[in-house]
């Protein structure tokens, strides 16, 4: 790259704006999915990872009943199409009714299960999701925002 490039280029981004300055920023049921991820590393930690999604799943119900935190499991809701029930979503869990937890056992989390998550926070007209990915030791977790 020629220097003067590397210069404009320099000078460019000290223009850019300082993303992390200027208030703090507000996320959507920002305790409900901090204390979700918090549960996660638990069961992650005593459990241990590659495992069965149902097991985590369970585990989470688990330390929800035991925190007294409102949840379901296995909720129903109908897909429609032109008005006509063409079948039913049947989400993991829900918890403070109003956050969609998917637990998996995959390789990594992919724009395919972002998008599934995006149809379950249309289906169930709720606004955030978190999946949580517990094949490796390190928990991998992604929160969508509808």
């Amino acid at each position: 790259m020629p220097e003067n490039s590397k210069a404009e280029l320099r000078q460019n981004m000290d223009e850019m704006p300082d993303l992390r300055r200027g208030g703090a920023t507000k996320l959507i049921l920002k305790e409900e999915t901090e204390s979700t991820i918090g549960f996660a590393f638990e069961v992650l930690n005593e459990i241990g990872h590659g495992l069965n999604e149902k097991i985590y799943e369970n585990a989470l119900v688990v330390l929800f009943k035991l925190n007294g935190i409102a949840f379901d499991q296995q909720r129903r809701f109908p897909v429609m199409f032109r008005g006509v029930e063409v079948g039913e979503f049947i989400p993991d869990l829900i918890v403070f009714g109003s956050v969609i937890v998917d637990t998996k056992v995959i390789e990594n989390i992919t724009d395919h299960e972002r998008g599934k998550m995006l149809n379950y926070l249309r289906i169930a007209k709720l606004r955030v999701g978190l999946i949580l990915n517990f094949k490796n030791a390190r928990l991998e977790l992604e929160r969508v925002v509808l």
